[in-house]
């Protein structure tokens, strides 16, 4: 159990949010005034602020729902819970139907994203009034604050491509902040956000020590990560119709510079854990190399809210069942689950792998099947053991409408029922650490870079060095009696033997494997965005699914609008006319 101590000076606390005129206008009450603390004693305090409201970055939402960003609105997940009905707004998310800048789950997101943008700017106004030699971890904590700021902002860009970029020189009054328009008309597309979010994360990369002396700070890797990230999504142009009209391979040569900076590393500092297991288990939070970043989660630290708990999984865990209390929200689906099923070669079934599904019975899909074992890493299957614990078997009565829902329950981000890092208060939260930035998603990047730069014979060993992995991870995915859960197959790539290595079948690999290893993690609409592939993978997954649950029979994504969400109206009230709502809304 993880006991963090967050201390929090009070009026960085009370700081305001550039999305908020009334607290932007009103001065908070009784507490004391920020300019009072200028000295570099009080420097720590305005960093832990940027920190602690950052933990509400994997939600984005009223705090329960880090999956909706990305499984949730592409092929990986269903939503779950009690039916459409529960959570509609993310129901509208799911269909892309009926989803207007006025429905309830897209403003708070929007409000939240630039409260931490303001308290990292606060808190790089004020280390800038200190010299290195009164505050030597002066650069470091500038570096930290300037990456949050960048994270935040560059999440933002993906939800909803156009937005105001507010750095720490925007200060003042309400009407500074409602005059940074989220569109540069004068500007022929969207590259010029980029190349800010693109510079804090340089600037970041300069600042970081390789080293970070208390665990849970970001260091330099994580920046350097995120450069090549936010390079990366550059490379893929886009017109004014969300479509991906070059891919820029200047950029993505940088981008690799970068990979290699990280890749370079691997076995002093950085590489992947033996077992893909260690990547979700709540004992190896900040103590892996595999994790490059990750949001840092407490209970019972003190506080006097009890703890800094993760409250994005509020509705996740399995329904009054096993100890579990609420909601069974976020439920693997049926085409997601099918794609972990292997070949006679070992190999995807790239092809053929959506062709019936667990709704055939569990005896069939099992029985006639291998799979990877990321299948058993992503999901609890009735019948099955629960997370690696061989004495506890998941039942259908732990899935809260399969009905709608189907049976596959995700469990990535879920603890045991009996770990003291639980709260329930309405609510089940636990307090395992969010992993935002993984080793094994820098590999997969640098194999994508280079296939898109014709260097595809060298993705090979990188791919292969993933699906090695994978293979390996088996020892946690064992019944009572010792045997394994499925019958896994895995096979790497062998090109002349079980296939042939072209740049086309290295891409569709690629693009497999990374589903695979990212699976239910919110990773999978965002890849899809850069690649420009949404409509046509979105619409075939609709097209099947339908034939699986009656509600699906509405589902549509429609390009040049569903790439991305629309400006939340009640923002765009807030501007005063400066903002411009999304292309189809």
């Amino acid at each position: 159990m993880k006991k963090f101590k967050f201390i929090i000076f009070s009026s960085a606390i009370a700081l305001t949010a550039a999305s908020c005129a009334d607290s932007l206008n009103v001065a908070p009450k009784q507490v004391l005034d920020e300019s009072l603390l200028s000295k570099p004693s009080d420097m720590e305090g305005f960093v832990t602020a940027a920190y602690a409201r950052m933990t509400d970055i994997p939600s984005w939402d009223s705090p329960f729902a880090p999956w909706w960003s990305g499984s949730l609105r592409s092929d990986d997940s269903y939503k779950g819970g009690g039916g459409t009905w529960d959570g509609d707004g993310w129901h509208n998310m799911e269909i892309f139907v009926q989803l207007n800048p006025n429905g309830w789950p897209l403003d708070y997101p929007w409000y939240v994203s630039y409260q931490v943008i303001q308290r990292c700017n606060t808190a790089i106004q004020r280390l800038q009034t200190v010299t290195d030699a009164d505050f030597p971890n002066k650069n470091s904590r500038l570096g930290e604050v300037t990456f949050i700021r960048a994270f935040t902002h560059f999440r933002l860009k993906q939800f909803f491509k156009y937005i105001p970029y507010i750095d720490e020189h925007v200060i003042g009054t309400s009407a500074e902040f409602e005059a940074v328009p989220n569109r540069d008309l004068a500007q022929p597309n969207d590259q010029y956000l980029w190349e800010r979010i693109l510079a804090d994360f340089k600037q970041a990369e300069e600042l970081l020590p390789p080293v970070q002396a208390e665990k849970g700070r970001i260091d330099k890797n994580a920046a350097t990560a995120m450069v090549a990230r936010t390079l990366m999504f550059m490379a893929y142009e886009q017109d004014d119709r969300n479509t991906v009209v070059n891919v820029n391979k200047e950029r993505l040569t940088e981008a690799l510079n970068y990979l290699n900076k990280l890749t370079d590393q691997e076995g002093s500092k950085v590489g992947l854990q033996a077992d893909f297991a260690e990547n979700f288990d709540i004992a190896f939070d900040n103590n892996t190399k595999e994790s490059i970043w990750e949001i840092q989660y407490s209970i019972d630290d003190g506080s006097s809210t009890g703890g800094k708990i993760n409250r994005s999984e509020g509705l996740n865990h399995p329904f009054n069942w096993g100890g579990y209390q609420c909601c069974g929200f976020h439920q693997i689906s049926y085409n997601m689950a099918n794609a972990f099923k292997t070949g006679p070669d070992g190999l995807p079934m790239f092809d053929t792998y959506n062709v019936g599904s667990y709704a055939d019975g569990d005896e069939v899909f099992f029985g006639e099947n291998t799979f990877d074992p990321r299948f058993s890493h992503t999901v609890a299957a009735p019948g099955q053991p629960w997370k690696y614990n061989p004495n506890m078997l998941f039942e259908n009565a732990g899935i809260r409408n399969p009905a709608d829902y189907g049976y596959l329950k995700s469990i990535k981000e879920l603890v045991p029922p009996d770990c003291d890092c639980l709260l329930y208060d309405g609510w089940q939260f636990n307090s395992m650490n969010k992993r935002m930035i993984r080793y094994d998603e820098v590999v997969l990047w640098k194999a994508e870079v280079l296939i898109q730069l014709d260097r595809w014979d060298e993705s090979l060993p990188l791919i292969n060095k993933i699906r090695e992995r994978a293979a390996n991870s088996t020892d946690r995915l064992v019944k009572s009696d010792g045997s394994p859960v499925l019958d896994y197959h895995v096979e790497t790539y062998q090109p002349g033997v079980n296939c042939t290595w072209s740049k086309e079948f290295a891409w569709e690999a690629l693009q497999w494997e990374n589903r695979l290893e990212m699976a239910g993690e919110g990773r999978r609409f965002f890849d899809l965005q850069r690649w420009g592939i949404l409509e046509e993978t979105m619409n075939s997954y609709f097209a099947v699914e339908k034939t699986r649950f009656p509600w699906m029979g509405v589902a549509r994504f429609t390009a040049g609008r569903d790439e991305y969400f629309p400006i939340p109206q009640p923002q765009i009230n807030w501007a005063k006319g400066n903002y411009t709502q999304n292309v189809g809304y």
